[in-house]
Order: structure tokens, then C-alpha cells, then sequence
């Protein structure tokens, strides 16, 4: 039995490099995806799996691995799948940290998702970033918008980078933040992953794709997660572009705590067990009133806690 490590997966095959720096073309073992997983993908990139080699004719090397085994995972980003509500989908494995790639504008990314992505870093204790690409697209309009959401999030205590990888701007600068680690790049097609890459590596020559001048959506170029070498130590995995992210296993009790400047304010409400919602003397309410949490967040967390509130109607 082999070791290696998930680098690229297709659905139905997984590329897998071993320990010895080999790369192997691996399928699941039947009985793996039995085991009551309920994700459409058992096996993610990131994952560390056990596998056999045996005889394959349909493959180009006449062999192919079995995987046999997945290693216990420290973390993953998972999210309801599109398509079946009540499966969801592992979008990678054992990462060190996540880059959410944002654009103002070309295409706009609404502030909903963001949050919806941000909190299922929280929940998995994983560091989380915000990266706004296309700045050198921007008008002034898009710029205050893009000041504004920095001063969201950096408050919050989310590191902000404003780049472009048109134009090279402050590449250097998020490069750093990469070195040494393994990090999962998400986001909406035609936010400018793949374009950020090959700015990060230009040995990549990853494809890009223009967005829709129609629907101002970006099309997709990035068909299956996979895993890149920036560095002798520093990988990155770029994942297909997502229109929506749904939260899944977390208790409505628990929401709050993914919330971190909500999180701090927990102890000041009146009640121990307050919501956040209606109850009177909460902290909370009283934090969103003053402008110390946004109310785009304030939105966020009554949309996942099944809450309409109109007064706090934010965009998403």
C-alpha cells in the first residue's frame, strides 16, 4: 500500500502524487464511497489517501491506483451541493488557510456570499483573507464601494488585499502572504483566479476567459479543483468558479459565534441565551444601531438564522 497526495480531482479520477514524487491516476474503491458519506465527493484535493497500484488498459501508463483509504482530514470547506440539497460538496482538504477572490465589479460579488463563505472558514477554524481583484477597472463609484468593504472586514479582523492581476498591483505583496503554506483560492467565475495564478507563477500559462459583456458573469475556465506549486514550499488550489455557497451542520445557536465582532459582544447582552434577534437589551442591536457592525453583516446573520428583517435589507 502507497501514500500520496490529492492534487487534482475530476470527479470520477484523482490525481495523486506519492511520496516519491510520482503522479498516479487513482479511482475510488467501490465500498469508500458507501460509508454513509454524504458528499458528492468523498475524495477532495488536499486529501492524504492510501491507494494500491493495479492493472488498467484503459489507462495511457496501463496502471492505475485504488484508493483504499482517506487519512483523518485537520480541515476542509465544505458547502451544500447545487444540485442535490441534501448532499454537499468537499471543496478541498488539510489547508492552512483561504483567500476569497472578490470583485466590486466584473462581475460584482455580493456581500452575502462573502459572509455565507467567510463564517464556514470560522466554523472549521480556518484563516480566511479577502482579496479584491480588478482594481484597475474600477471607476470612482467601484472604489468607494471597494474602500467601504475593506473598512468592513479589515475592522473585523479579515486581512484585505486590493490587486490586479491585469496590471501585476500589489502581487508581490499577496505573494508573501503565500509562502510556506497550502492555500485555497474560491470565488465567483470571472473574479480572475486562474489570472491571479499565472501573476503568481507565470510557469502555470493557465487559461483565462473574459467575462459576459451581457450578464457581466464570468465563464467558467477552471473545471475541476487542483493543486499548484508556487514554491518549493507554497501550494495553492484553485477551485471552479461558484455562484451561490450554502452553509451546512451548523446549529442556529452556534451561527453567532462565526461572527467574530459578534462573537465579542456575546457576554453584554441581557440575556445569556439571547438571539440577537428580538430580545431586548441585546448588545448586538444595539452595535448594528451605532454603525460598529455593518448592517450588510447584521443581514447575513438574520438570513441564516431564517430572519427577514427589511430595515437591515442588504444586497446579496
Amino acid at each position: 500500500m502507497e501514500e500520496g497526495l490529492v492534487i487534482r480531482s475530476t470527479g470520477s479520477w484523482y490525481t495523486v502524487r506519492n511520496d516519491d514524487g510520482e503522479i498516479i491516476d487513482c479511482r475510488i474503491k467501490g465500498k469508500l464511497r458507501m460509508k454513509g458519506v454524504r458528499t458528492t465527493n468523498p475524495v477532495s484535493v488536499g486529501d492524504r489517501i492510501r491507494y494500491q497500484v493495479q492493472e488498467d488498459e484503459t489507462t495511457p501508463s496501463g496502471q492505475c491506483g485504488i484508493i483504499f483509504e482517506i487519512e483523518p482530514r485537520k480541515n476542509y470547506v465544505i458547502r451544500k451541493s447545487s444540485n442535490l440539497s441534501k448532499e454537499s460538496q468537499i471543496i478541498a482538504a488539510n489547508i492552512d488557510q483561504l483567500f476569497l477572490i472578490v470583485t466590486v465589479n466584473y462581475p460584482v460579488t455580493l456581500t452575502g456570499f462573502i459572509d455565507r463563505y467567510l463564517i464556514s472558514a470560522e466554523a472549521y477554524r480556518i484563516p480566511a483573507g479577502i482579496v479584491f481583484n480588478k482594481i484597475d477597472l474600477y471607476n470612482e463609484t467601484d472604489l468607494a464601494r471597494l474602500e467601504e468593504l475593506v473598512y468592513i472586514y479589515e475592522a473585523i479582523g479579515y486581512k484585505c488585499f486590493r490587486v490586479s492581476a491585469k496590471t501585476n498591483q500589489n502581487i508581490d505583496q499577496l505573494l508573501g502572504e503565500l509562502r510556506g503554506k497550502m492555500t485555497l483560492f474560491s470565488g465567483h467565475s470571472g473574479v480572475g483566479k486562474s489570472s491571479l495564478l499565472n501573476c503568481l507563477n507565470p510557469a502555470l500559462h493557465l487559461k483565462t476567459n473574459e467575462i459576459s459583456d451581457h450578464h457581466q458573469q464570468g465563464k467558467h475556465t477552471t473545471t475541476f479543483a487542483e493543486m499548484h506549486v508556487l514554491s518549493e514550499d507554497s501550494y495553492l488550489i484553485d477551485t471552479p468558479g461558484i455562484r451561490g455557497f450554502g452553509v451546512i451542520d451548523m446549529e442556529k445557536s452556534e451561527i453567532s459565534h462565526y461572527f467574530p465582532e459578534i462573537f465579542r459582544l456575546l457576554d453584554q447582552c441581557r440575556f445569556f441565551n439571547c438571539t440577537h434577534l428580538h430580545e431586548p437589551g441585546c448588545a448586538v442591536k444595539e452595535a448594528v444601531e451605532k454603525g460598529s457592525i455593518s448592517t450588510s453583516r447584521y443581514e447575513s446573520y438574520l438570513s441564516l438564522m431564517g430572519e427577514d428583517n427589511a430595515k437591515y435589507r442588504a444586497a446579496f
